[in-house]
């Protein structure tokens, strides 16, 4: 290997790094002691994630105030501040704070038997829903039935009051020529003069 002056790229010792990678070889053969950590798998959360208490709040910032009560969304988990919902919600879903928590990235590879109990509780849940929309639907079609029947009933009074009201008949059972023989028109129910 000639040192030329305009060269400078890193030249390496072939002989050293034999060594060494010898040496590694020999440490990786010799049984570890340390197990690994085993981290439990991915989980679904079981708490609501609070967004919405310190919106359109005001809170006055100074040297002395601890992170947790600084601007924007703490982490108590990885003791850090973050300064918007949607990088909270990042955060929390993310590989650094789930790690804290205990827990991999992987989730559990569900089995047949519990996609299909899955199912089953989604059929149920369905079935529920559908029962409580027909009980709905068969409450609205009772209103609208009972408000049809009185609407019925309005005008079955109307017409029965405008063919008395033809009929000269005053609702006392007196035809017209001799209401006017007594000398009354009517009982005030009617605005015909005869």
């Amino acid at each position: 290997m000639t040192m030329r002056p305009d060269d400078h790229r890193r030249k390496w010792d072939k002989n050293e790094y034999q060594k060494l990678a010898q040496e590694r070889l020999l440490n990786q053969s010799a049984p570890k002691e340390e197990e690994p950590v085993q981290r439990e798998n991915l989980k679904r959360r079981d708490y609501k994630v609070d967004l919405d208490s310190k919106l359109g709040k005001s809170v006055v910032i100074n040297k002395n105030t601890p992170t947790s009560q600084s601007g924007g969304y703490y982490c108590n988990v990885c003791d850090c501040v973050v300064k918007d919902s949607i990088n909270f919600l990042d955060h929390i879903n993310g590989k650094k704070h789930q790690r804290n928590l205990g827990m991999s990235m992987k989730v559990e590879r569900s089995t047949v038997d519990q996609v299909k109990e899955r199912f089953t509780q989604n059929k149920k849940k369905m079935e529920e829903k559908q029962k409580d929309y027909e009980l709905d639907k068969r409450l609205r079609e009772a209103k609208e039935e009972e408000d049809r029947y009185k609407e019925h009933r309005k005008e079955k009074r109307k017409e029965r009051k405008r063919k008395a009201e033809e009929n000269g008949d005053f609702g006392n059972g007196l035809p017209d020529d001799m209401a006017a023989i007594m000398g009354f028109s009517g009982f005030g129910g009617s605005k015909k003069n005869s």
